[in-house]
């Protein structure tokens, strides 16, 4: 059995080509996840405990060691098996966690007039129109434009323009714009979409995603794992069943096997 917190739900726990979007409110979730996996101890596989001391080993030998030029960036390694990547559906879910897992994360908006001029007040980098023009659906440059940022905004009234702009080079790469409308806020918008994780299986039984950093305290680091992990299980076909594998990972450290 799989629970989910209030707030969370999974439309398509097979994933059957719809991407599931669920979120929790940031000061509520570490405390609900942990406490309905307590409740229902079925509900996992693993320990609220033994996370936790795999965390604090991790944050303690990041700490302990040489100072970095950059943030380790803190990713949860997962291993699959009972799965056909050629048979079975892939599944594909997104969910918003609490704590930016990558705070550098670079975001574009492809903008209209007004919201060039909100991306400039809080220093978005962004695209006109005339600037999309300009790559005139050029695979190449399309390709490069899609490695350039992690992740896209757009504005309402270009959306729907962007596969005759642009080509489908960001779908292909898994990056089309989220919509961004003028009663949206433009730094809670970037923050949202920061804050957000998918699961994607592709052709081999092994994925990651990044759940956190090494500057994050113990307790932020473990809400989003938790929640990353309890949201992963309910995408698979057979939940638990399905999982091989799950380790936590800093950038330049030794992986910790949670399962």
């Amino acid at each position: 059995m799989v629970v989910r917190p209030p707030g969370v739900s999974a439309s398509n726990p097979q994933g059957r080509g719809r991407q599931d979007e669920v979120s929790l409110k940031p000061l509520t979730h570490v405390s609900l996840v942990i406490r309905l996996i307590l409740l229902h101890p079925s509900a996992s596989k693993i320990s609220v405990s033994s996370v936790r001391g795999s965390i604090r080993d991790l944050l303690t030998a990041s700490n302990g060691e040489k100072k970095r030029k950059f943030t380790e960036t803190v990713e949860l390694q997962i291993g699959l098996k009972n799965y056909d990547p050629q048979r079975d559906k892939r599944f594909s879910g997104t969910i918003k966690l609490s704590h930016v897992p990558r705070p550098r994360m670079t975001v574009c908006i492809l903008a209209d007039a007004a919201d060039i001029d909100r991306a400039k007040q809080i220093d978005l980098e962004y695209m006109s129109v005339d600037d999309l023009k300009k790559l005139n659906k050029n695979k190449k440059l399309v390709k490069k434009l899609a490695k350039k940022y992690d992740a896209f905004l757009a504005s309402d009234a270009l959306i729907k323009q962007i596969p005759r702009l642009l080509g489908p080079g960001l779908s292909k790469a898994g990056k089309f714009p989220t919509p961004v409308s003028a009663a949206d806020d433009l730094t809670n918008k970037v923050t949202d979409i920061k804050s957000t994780i998918k699961f994607q299986l592709k052709k081999v039984l092994c994925l990651g995603v990044a759940v956190g950093h090494v500057e994050m305290t113990e307790d932020q680091l473990l809400g989003n794992t938790m929640l990353a992990i309890n949201f992963l299980v309910s995408l698979l076909k057979k939940n638990w069943q399905n999982v091989k594998s799950l380790h936590l990972k800093a950038t330049m450290g030794a992986p910790a096997r949670l399962f």
